[in-house]
């Protein structure tokens, strides 16, 4: 990257003399110039942005379909499991212990898979890098603020834009259309549930598929199941395939989004390979601040809510600059 020129007086603000600084307190893989600050063009943001305490929703076609498809194909698992294997068979404790289980991890992944859809992921408040607002952050000579054109605000160190939730976001790790939404900072903890429960419940379903035709083989096929032999064995034959595919599918999620947390790296910044500016938390300190504490229950409870940190790094307020180094920088968007 080369060097980048910038001017100390931004739209009547004197951060400095004229200069030239690096591009290495960001490292993208883009090309960067300092522009003017367009601050007419910026709405000013709300004076209590709540977003954390709002339900957050995306309305995406793609993503509304994908949320569709997922439910669906958990009730169809569903309904495989109760109706065609667990309540035709002759073991009543078998039925029962199974289906318990079966519907627990079903409930909690449609539940992780909810509040991951409806979970703010760390958006940054739009329309923040307004006049006023920049003079509120009290910039020393050389310091530098980065602004997105796309939503008009500040960038904080590690947040990126995302072009469908139309926001830059803390930590993105980026957009998953199967929850409808940006996994983030705040939203982490409930992906990696969703992941972890739905291939759980895929294991769980393969392998009682597997018993139920062992059964069925021993008996007869008109006792093992109330529907008819060629029914039963299409309804199962449609639920191995969608168990194995989804098993393979979230347990590959799940190993990246925890590796992604034991390294303290998220997709996007190993995707650009972006040279880390960052204190890194690793390993098991990095699991407990993803998961908001040490290893309890609490871990495994997708109802369990994320505490706000620091309102300046979880809420949005104001961006770190404790890595600053010169101006206001326009970032071309990503």
């Amino acid at each position: 990257m080369g060097d980048v020129e910038t001017y100390g007086d931004v739209e009547g603000f004197k951060y400095g003399p004229r200069s030239t600084m690096r591009s290495s307190s960001r490292n993208r893989n883009i090309e960067r110039r300092a522009e003017y600050l367009q601050a007419d063009q910026c709405m000013p943001p709300p004076l209590d942005d709540g977003s954390m305490d709002r339900i957050w929703f995306i309305k995406d076609g793609c993503g509304l379909a994908c949320v569709f498809v997922t439910w669906m194909l958990v009730f169809y698992a569903e309904f495989v499991v109760v109706f065609v294997m667990l309540i035709p068979g002759q073991h009543l404790m078998y039925s029962i212990i199974n289906g318990i289980i079966f519907n627990a991890l079903a409930f909690l992944a449609l539940a992780s898979h909810s509040r991951a859809m409806l979970t703010d992921p760390g958006a940054v408040p739009k329309g923040n890098a307004t006049k006023e607002f920049i003079e509120s952050l009290q910039l020393k000579p050389g310091q530098v603020v980065y602004k997105c054109p796309k939503c008009c605000s500040i960038k904080p160190e590690r947040a990126h834009h995302c072009s469908v939730c139309k926001r830059c976001i803390r930590k993105m790790d980026h957009h998953c259309p199967w929850v409808n939404n940006c996994v983030g900072e705040n939203n982490q903890k409930y992906f990696v549930l969703f992941t972890m429960y739905i291939a759980l419940i895929s294991l769980h379903a393969l392998t009682m598929v597997c018993f139920h035709f062992l059964y069925c083989f021993e008996e007869e096929w008109l006792k093992c199941s109330s529907f008819s032999p060629p029914s039963t064995v299409i309804l199962l034959i449609l639920l191995c395939f969608e168990g194995l595919l989804f098993l393979i599918f979230t347990a590959v999620m799940f190993g990246t989004q925890v590796h992604s947390i034991c390294s303290d790296e998220t997709g996007i910044e190993r995707l650009k390979n972006e040279t880390v500016t960052w204190q890194k938390t690793l390993g098991w300190a990095g699991m407990k601040a993803a998961f908001d504490g040490d290893f309890s229950l609490g871990w495994f409870n997708p109802f369990s809510g994320l505490r706000c940190r620091k309102r300046a790094q979880a809420c949005g307020d104001r961006p770190d600059m404790s890595r600053r180094e010169a101006a206001v920088v326009e970032v071309p968007a990503e």
